[in-house]
């Protein structure tokens, strides 16, 4: 019953019109006087941003803010996989076969990958799934030196990622529009980097312009509150033991390490 007005509701008030009106609304000049109210609300940390408050113009401008060089410091070392962006870390665990779960949902990475060679890479691995609400810094980074294989994009209209969408939701991490990108480090391994978006503001940019990225470099930014799943390939990587559901991690962050590393 819960899931069925949920939906119900979603789906009536998640329209094409609605998600333009807020993203042209959130660019007009004039919007920029709801950024202290939202700052204040959501008690948005800003002692970190690279400029002040009042040189933003505009409040998408400032959800897609920079940080002060040096905010989010990088885990030096071949073993560290860092976390690509400050949230929530809303699951984390075994992927069994093709399946992981999320508040009790099962989602198959066919479903969420719809590429037999990564889907066979990642079969019986690991995943992570991080949660940025609206209040959170919205700038994605690499977690690993690596090279990008692989990157295409899935999906189409998004809904919710936050805990009542993946709890009610009709599986929006495996159906609202993403960017996948696959890593490959210089030793062979491989890394899922999925990035999701979010509902009404449902865009994803990316900032990189080359296949060969460094650790903590910036790959791209979320226009709103997104989400984010890492898939690791079964044996490679053991995930951070300090890392719990729940938690807060902050880009550049240990978030997993690799087995048998060789220094």
């Amino acid at each position: 019953m819960k899931k069925h007005l949920y939906r119900s509701i979603i789906s009536f008030f998640n329209s094409q019109w609605v998600g333009k009106f807020i993203q042209r609304a959130s660019r007009f000049p004039l919007s920029r006087w709801l950024i202290l109210p939202f700052v204040k609300v959501l008690k948005v940390q800003t002692d970190e941003l690279d400029k002040n408050i009042e040189e933003f113009t505009s409040l998408e401008d400032f959800f897609v803010r920079k940080l002060r060089s040096g905010a989010r410091p990088v885990k030096e070392g071949k073993k560290e996989i860092v976390s690509p962006v400050d949230a929530k870390v809303e699951q984390l665990g075994e992927i069994k076969g093709a399946a992981f779960k999320i508040k009790g949902i099962s989602y198959s990475i066919n479903d969420l990958l719809e590429n037999k060679e990564m889907i066979e890479r990642f079969q019986n691995g690991l995943f992570i799934v991080l949660y940025l609400s609206p209040r959170d810094y919205h700038r994605i980074h690499s977690p690993v030196d690596a090279v990008v294989t692989n990157q295409y994009e899935l999906g189409g209209k998004s809904t919710p990622v936050n805990k009542w969408g993946l709890a009610l939701g009709n599986s929006p991490i495996s159906t609202n529009y993403r960017i996948i990108t696959e890593l490959k480090q210089d030793d062979g391994m491989y890394i899922a980097l999925v990035k999701v978006g979010a509902m009404w503001v449902n865009t994803i940019q990316l900032s990189h312009s080359t296949s060969l990225l460094k650790k903590g470099e910036e790959v791209g930014f979320f226009n709103f509150g997104s989400t984010v799943v890492l898939l690791f390939e079964k044996g490679k990587v053991s995930l951070n033991e300090k890392l719990k559901r729940e938690s807060f991690i902050k880009a550049g962050e240990p978030l997993a390490n690799k087995i048998n590393v060789k220094f």
